[in-house]
């Protein structure tokens, strides 16, 4: 057995991003919810099948049909048009546990969403690697789609 030390960075992650969005309040929520649910997208555009239960308690989860699928989280928190959090393990196959926050306020033109994961567990470095990159894509889906593109 080799045994391995790693410190409370190595099991940790914290993203933080700011997306600006030319919507208002309750346009820009409706999208964010769009954007996670049904509109959800991998990369290369193909949908990935997911679902919200948006209310405390409810479900976020990819639905694979034939009852197989993949259980991301339950919402934490929910005060439209404000406030979504999440709880759980998200898209990871290995121990993790994320909280996902999306704050939204007013600001001159628009709206403003102030986005948090913060995750603990064994995350592997590639795939941190990618998380920064892959909220940076969704969040640009719903600025697009909150703004009047699809």
């Amino acid at each position: 057995m080799i045994a391995t030390e790693q410190s409370l960075e190595d099991l940790t992650l914290t993203i933080n991003q700011e997306i600006h969005v030319q919507a208002p309040l309750d346009v820009t929520f409706a999208a964010l919810l769009e954007q996670l649910g049904p509109g959800n997208q991998n990369c290369d555009g193909k949908s990935l099948s997911m679902k919200i239960e948006a209310w405390p308690g409810g479900r976020w989860y990819r639905d694979l049909g034939n009852g197989n699928g993949h259980f991301w989280a339950n919402v934490q928190a929910i005060n439209r048009p404000t406030l979504l959090e999440f709880a759980g393990p998200l898209f990871a196959s290995f121990p993790m546990v994320s909280n996902v926050q999306y704050r939204l306020s007013e600001e001159k033109g628009g709206t403003l969403i102030t986005f948090r994961h913060t995750a603990l567990g064994f995350i592997p470095e590639d795939q941190k690697a990618g998380m920064n990159k892959g909220w940076a894509a969704m969040h640009e889906r719903v600025r697009t789609h909150a703004e009047g593109g699809r």
